[in-house]
């Protein structure tokens, strides 16, 4: 992104400034939200909601998909990445050591592995990823484990995007959420519009988050269908090295709200 001028700094603060829009922002951060879902968070009426969601659309802050459950529902989702490098510009045009690079705390050697829990329809690529992908980027400090509503069979397509990615899930294999309903855990996430309407209930305070990924499985052509398999490792890439640093940093009890 190329470096903001005061004036470009003031547009994105102005941006951030409206309290509906932080709100939205906060709320998105956590999960993938509908309309209604939204305005309740927010505690705004659809009608404001939708004025600051078109703001932020405007700027490619948020984006929206289909569901893949109702074609009548719509998933509004917050990209991040343009989040990050939009404030981190607009610090750097006031300063650039309003934006400095700390070093990551490190986890007390007691403290507990958090749980976290990937679930989608067949347990065949998404939730595999997500799995594995977690597992990876926490160097094992995460418990990460994934399961189905309908479990089917690994993916071919998924365990070769994940070895593009120099990550081995040939040995994981898919598995019904019945399996995990007496365990807890300390996030469980949907990566399937279907499997978030089956949601089960999981012991524990476990906070229940949402990301609407397209289904690579549904592709039929060969070509598309890998195409599809890679772009969904890499949006489940950038979602998951969100959430490690949001799961580390809660993990140290330092002050972080989503």
């Amino acid at each position: 992104m190329e470096p903001l001028t005061p004036a470009g700094a003031a547009a994105v603060f102005g941006l951030l400034a409206d309290e509906t829009r932080c709100a939205i922002i906060a709320a998105l951060a956590r999960s993938d939200e509908r309309l209604a879902e939204l305005a309740l968070h927010v505690e705004q009426a659809p009608d404001t909601v939708t004025r600051a969601l078109d703001a932020l659309q405007e700027v490619g802050l948020v984006t929206t998909r289909r569901s893949d459950a109702s074609p009548d529902d719509l998933y509004f989702q917050l990209d991040l990445e343009q989040l990050q490098h939009r404030f981190f510009a607009a610090g750097t045009a006031l300063h650039p050591a309003l934006v400095p690079d700390l070093p990551a705390k490190q986890p007390a050697p007691s403290a507990p592995r958090p749980r976290v829990l990937f679930l989608c329809t067949h347990n065949s690529a998404r939730s595999q990823m997500a799995e594995a992908l977690l597992r990876t980027a926490s160097h094992g400090e995460v418990e990460a484990f994934s399961a189905g509503s309908q479990p089917g069979q690994v993916h071919p397509l998924a365990i070769e995007s994940m070895a593009a990615m120099h990550i081995d899930i040939s040995a994981q294999r898919s598995k019904h959420y019945d399996e995990y309903l007496n365990d807890s855990f300390d996030y469980v996430i949907t990566v399937c519009d279907r499997a978030r309407e089956v949601c089960p209930v999981f012991p524990g305070e476990n906070q229940v988050i949402h990301w609407s990924i397209p289904d690579p499985a549904a592709i039929e052509d060969p070509a598309e269908a890998r195409r599809a398999f890679r772009q969904a490792a890499t949006q489940l890439m950038t979602r998951i090295r969100y959430l490690h640093i949001l799961i580390e940093r809660r993990r140290n009890q330092q002050p972080v709200h989503a």
